[in-house]
């Protein structure tokens, strides 16, 4: 068994799939979990300093510094289940999160990391849930799926494609216009 197939067998959850379901690639699968679980416990580590800010009366950097607590939380809820083993529906949280599309983990994470940032604009806030966003931006790009072989490309790219059933298209870009109905032109 060779070193990264150790570390995959570590990394790996309870009741998880031999076998991908999806062809993404293995760099990006663990980008996004690192970045979630290192973005998680920043996030954490900083909205407990933006919860200092009560100190001074500043009431928006406590709620910021609670937000980003809770962001952070969920991120490594779903992220790392075993950092969280002795609340009870963590594990089945972060089964239903990886049997969702890697879109709805996106959007969750971008969405999540925008309140702490408005509320209260500073280092701690910024970098915290930076990474999460951050994390949701990788998820993106895993949502978005491989690009076309380099013949797939080509083919789309050169102007005299065929296309099926009909003849060449033309290289002209007016063909592909069309005029609007409801403007009045002058003959």
């Amino acid at each position: 068994m060779s070193f990264a197939e150790k570390i995959a067998g570590l990394m790996a959850r309870p009741n998880q799939d031999a076998i991908p379901r999806d062809d993404v690639p293995w760099y990006l699968k663990y980008a996004g979990r690192g970045l979630g679980i290192v973005g998680a416990f920043f996030a954490i580590l900083f909205g407990l300093y933006n919860c200092l800010g009560i100190i001074t009366l500043n009431y928006t950097c406590l709620i910021s510094g609670i937000l980003q607590m809770l962001a952070g939380f969920v991120v490594m809820a779903i992220e790392a289940p075993c950092c969280c083993m002795f609340i009870d529906y963590v594990q089945q949280l972060a089964d239903k999160a990886d049997q969702r599309p890697y879109w709805n983990r996106a959007a969750l994470y971008c969405i999540i990391a925008i309140p702490p940032i408005l509320l209260c604009f500073g280092l701690g806030s910024l970098f915290g849930s930076g990474l999460i966003f951050a994390t949701g931006a990788v998820y993106g790009m895993m949502a978005i799926g491989k690009k076309g072989t380099r013949e797939d490309m080509a083919a789309v790219a050169s102007p005299t494609t065929m296309s099926p059933g009909q003849g060449p298209t033309s290289t002209d870009q007016h063909t592909t216009l069309m005029e609007d109905p409801d403007v009045w032109r002058p003959t």
